[in-house]
């Protein structure tokens, strides 16, 4: 199989790459590095299965090209982080809906297969205690940046269903929850490799918030065998699938954990939203996804906890610095 994998130099799209490339299959990558890191390509760059070029998902006529050459289109890329969907909401909005329908476009005219990468913060601040598939969407005000993410990344799922109910374009979306593991970087604020990359440098380790707010992380090489299953399922077009792990943790709890396993000396310090964002920046205190549809179509079940993921951000830290 031939596959396109857009924002294939980021942090899920590198592991994602690795998985391909082990199992035989050809890998074309299109990332223009915004937030993605040349160097998690190296590994791959003497495999004559794998094939890359450093531009633009907003290029039409490349993304043509590679997508003529493939059989599946995963679409990575997408604005990440909290830090840059605050500095940067018009290149958010432009480079998620745009890239999106580019893909879309043309992966319609030669009826490939996109697996959509979505999110979990289309659920904005809903109150569920367990997101569902089919849970209304409450998203925030538009005066609040913060939502123009969440709203971009929602409109995709819109255009990628409309695609297969107008087009009969097989698409499937995976809205991913909190992905961690090696190769991530805490630099647009990815909570856990911050956490540990503070910890490791002797803190203090840096809460935003009163850290009563619980997540659920999933392990990198989990959301990739989910990934690439619904891939290899033709059943999972024209359904959502949430994806990530439901074992729930308060952050302040994943503090203390990190404190823990990487440096009990460090300290943990509260900083308040306003402080480490903007202005009337609001968190959701839930976000725990229900991984029971997933977990029925593919049998899925997450393979490492929340322990184990630290101590391989850990060592992968102590080993190759964080990445940027």
């Amino acid at each position: 199989m031939r596959y396109l994998v857009t924002g294939g130099a980021g942090f899920i799209g590198s592991h994602l790459v690795e998985a391909l490339l082990a199992r035989d299959d050809e890998v074309y990558v299109v990332d223009d590095l915004s937030t993605g890191s040349a160097a998690n390509l190296e590994l791959f760059k003497p495999n004559p299965r794998f094939h890359y070029r450093i531009d633009s998902v907003m290029n039409f006529a490349l993304v043509a090209e590679l997508v003529d050459s493939a059989d599946v289109v995963f679409h990575l890329a997408a604005a990440v982080g909290v830090f840059l969907v605050l500095k940067s909401p018009v290149r958010t909005i432009e480079t998620n809906v745009r890239g999106t329908e580019i893909v879309l476009h043309h992966a319609g005219k030669k009826q490939r297969k996109v697996v959509l990468a979505s999110t979990s913060e289309v659920y904005g601040s809903s109150m569920s205690a367990r997101f569902r598939e089919d849970d209304d969407l409450v998203l925030g005000p538009p005066t609040q940046g913060r939502w123009s993410y969440a709203c971009s990344k929602a409109l995709d799922e819109f255009l990628g269903l409309a695609h297969h109910r107008e087009h009969g374009v097989p698409v499937v979306v995976a809205r991913l929850f909190n992905t961690v593991g090696p190769r991530q970087t805490g630099r647009y604020g990815m909570v856990v490799p911050r956490f540990v990359g503070q910890a490791l440098a002797g803190g203090p380790i840096t809460l935003y918030g009163d850290g009563t707010q619980t997540r659920a992380f999933a392990y990198v090489k989990d959301t990739v065998r989910a990934l690439v299953g619904l891939a290899d399922a033709p059943r999972a077009a024209g359904e959502i699938f949430n994806v990530g792990s439901d074992e729930e943790i308060t952050i302040r709890g994943l503090a203390e954990r990190v404190q823990r396993l990487v440096n009990p000396k460090a300290d943990i310090v509260h900083v308040p939203y306003e402080e480490a964002y903007a202005p009337g920046f609001s968190d959701m205190l839930r976000r725990v996804p229900d991984i029971s549809k997933l977990r029925a179509f593919l049998g899925y079940q997450p393979t490492l906890g929340i322990d184990d993921i630290i101590e391989q951000v850990r060592d992968h830290i102590l080993a190759h610095g964080e990445r940027s």
